[in-house]
């Protein structure tokens, strides 16, 4: 089933072209990850399809009943506030404990209830942004560079953990990341942006590609393979 329709989509922020003529789509159950150099427009597409920009041409078509989960890229919190864990993922709204203790048990850190948010750990503390996107029950899951700050071991195993919801909860997944290997050893396909759609496709073929290699450098095909995975199912090649 298709859950988003990116059709063409151009965007300009400050009379400065970010996006021209952007098109892709995302179906039910599958993990697909955009790479590109900084300032390649990745942030700016995710901001287009949950609505926080509208764009100066094309549309991004979904159902409106879409249930949406969002992990951005950073969430700071100041040193100083008293909150734990629960507390957190109760604003806005109220939640049960049980629903939270799922949610942080769905994203790896189960028991973390009356921990203060500021005594986390980088992994632990993106993992609880995780659970407070999981507590929603998306259907599609967005993730914003959202393993900035972890070391390469720490981002390996958070995009396993998001393996494991795709597995669980049966959601599409998008995520944008800077971390070429790791995350797209964990994609069913990869879309390489710089303004444009450069390429796209399954990981394998995107690391081989012209366009790919000349934003990102030949070393990256191989190191690719040292963290690329099988998949138990199939999706559609484009």
């Amino acid at each position: 089933m298709r859950m988003v329709d990116v059709n063409k989509v151009s965007v300009s922020l400050g009379g400065k072209p970010v996006l021209q003529n952007v098109s892709f789509h995302l179906d039910a159950g599958e993990i697909v990850t955009i790479v590109g150099p900084n300032g390649s427009g990745k942030s700016t597409v995710l901001r287009a399809i949950v609505g926080a920009i509208k764009p100066d041409a094309g549309q991004v078509v979904m159902p409106g009943s879409l249930r949406l989960g969002y992990v951005p890229q950073k969430l700071h919190i100041d040193q100083t506030l008293p909150i734990t864990v629960a507390r957190f993922l109760s604003l806005p709204k109220k939640r049960s404990g049980a629903k939270i203790a799922e949610a942080l048990s769905q994203a790896g850190v189960e028991g973390l209830e009356r921990q203060q948010m500021t005594s986390l750990s980088g992994g632990q503390f993106q993992r609880v942004l995780l659970a407070r996107a999981l507590l929603e029950d998306p259907q599609l899951l967005i993730l914003d560079e959202a393993t900035q700050g972890l070391d390469q071991v720490g981002s390996a195993a958070f995009y396993r953990q998001v393996e494991d919801v795709r597995a669980s909860l049966n959601c599409a997944v998008l995520m944008v990341s800077h971390e070429l290997h790791v995350v797209m050893s964990a994609s069913d396909r990869v879309i390489c942006l710089n303004g444009h759609v450069c390429c796209h496709g399954s990981p394998e073929t995107v690391a081989s590609a012209p366009e790919y290699r000349a934003l990102f450098g030949t070393g990256t095909q191989g190191a690719l393979a040292l963290y690329r995975h099988d998949h138990d199912h199939s999706h559609e090649t484009h």
